[in-house]
């Protein structure tokens, strides 16, 4: 049973009251963003489209950055009525909206996910890395011999002699990827916190050090963007089984029968691990909507009711069956409500 609140027309007609702007010459919803909330906006555009006859929304994978650039270029059908993310909306991505009229913005938390280090299942080697030991594999510049310099490494047993001897080869999103954000803060800056120099440092302020000195990923080879197309990794992955790919847990989910995980500080990624934080390396997922476009471009609202819907988030759900991990039930339902009745969401912070 849908457990979602059903008093949107109300809403609905407001919202269109307010949005003549919005031309009606687009019948197909049109969806952009994080190629980690990709699986799920499809699958709900294929739920949603097969149970109510609507023309299937169509879905664009562009990365959580380029998605809110595309997203708040303006109002209108020629722009995106939604985009995923894997990251909340940036403080300056909500004003670069404000200043093109993209003024009523509702965001809806999802769920979570684990950014997963994933290998091949024909790989030799048990793969238990630290986060101080990722970091100094993928790091720009790491500390050799009392010196901060630029990474010098090129296996994995030069950091670590229990570690295997293998050549440091990981794939990974771009900068204009929300999980390559997220694994930014979750991975590196804390993997780099962990190491004895950084914690011996003698500067005012270590956080604001290790923000400047530890976000940038080596371009020296070791790591690879492998563009916004996570299916690349995974088949990159797949054809060599030393190599290292990054990506959101929903496609290890999916590819569990050529790939395993890594370990992080000894711990599996997982919807248990995941949910109660014990694994390390975990983010929020969410979908961002133009108030503007309810009511105006067909079925919007519709399909916001069906992705925020119990069937979709609740345990048990087609999506947690795909690999996102719920909000609690009393979180899951403010959001639904607050989705539903399009609440604009207030001006992130920072």
């Amino acid at each position: 049973m849908r457990n979602v609140m059903t008093a949107t027309s109300a809403a609905a007609l407001l919202i269109a009251s307010g949005t003549m702007a919005v031309s009606q010459t687009r019948q197909e919803i049109s969806i952009v963003g994080s190629s980690t909330v990709f699986p799920y906006t499809q699958a709900v555009a294929e739920q949603f489209s097969s149970e109510t006859g609507a023309p299937s929304p169509v879905v664009e994978s562009t990365g959580t950055g380029g998605g809110m650039q595309i997203f708040c270029e303006g109002i209108g059908a020629q722009h995106p009525d939604l985009t995923g993310a894997s990251r909340a909306m940036k403080a300056s991505e909500y004003q670069l909206c404000q200043e093109n009229g993209v003024e009523d913005i509702t965001e809806a938390l999802i769920g979570f996910d684990g950014l997963s280090l994933a290998v091949s299942r024909d790989t030799e080697h048990q793969w238990d890395l630290t986060l101080g030991e990722i970091y100094q594999a993928l790091g720009a510049q790491v500390p050799v011999d009392g010196e901060w310099v630029d990474n010098p490494y090129t296996r994995w047993s030069e950091i670590n002699s229990e570690l295997p001897d293998v050549e440091i080869l990981a794939y990974g999103p771009p900068p204009t990827s929300g999980t390559r954000d997220a694994f930014v803060e979750l991975a590196m800056q804390a993997g780099c916190e962990e190491l004895e120099y950084v914690q011996n440092l003698d500067v005012e302020d270590t956080g604001d050090w290790i923000e400047e000195n530890c976000s940038r990923m080596r371009t020296d080879g070791p790591f690879v963007e492998a563009g916004e197309n996570d299916n690349l990794i995974v088949q990159r992955i797949q054809a060599d089984p030393n190599a290292l790919g990054i990506f959101g847990y929903s496609f290890l989910y999916e590819n569990q029968d050529t790939l395993k995980a890594a370990s992080v500080d000894g711990v599996q990624p997982s919807t248990e691990t995941i949910a109660d934080k014990s694994y390390p390396i975990s983010r929020p997922l969410y979908f961002y909507v133009k108030n503007a476009h309810r009511g105006v471009i067909p079925n919007l609202q519709e399909f916001v009711e069906e992705y925020v819907s119990d069937d979709a988030l609740a345990p048990g759900g087609y999506l947690t069956e795909r690999g996102l991990v719920p909000l609690a039930d009393d979180r899951r339902e403010e959001m639904q409500e607050a989705v539903v009745n399009a609440k604009s969401m207030e001006a992130p912070q920072g």
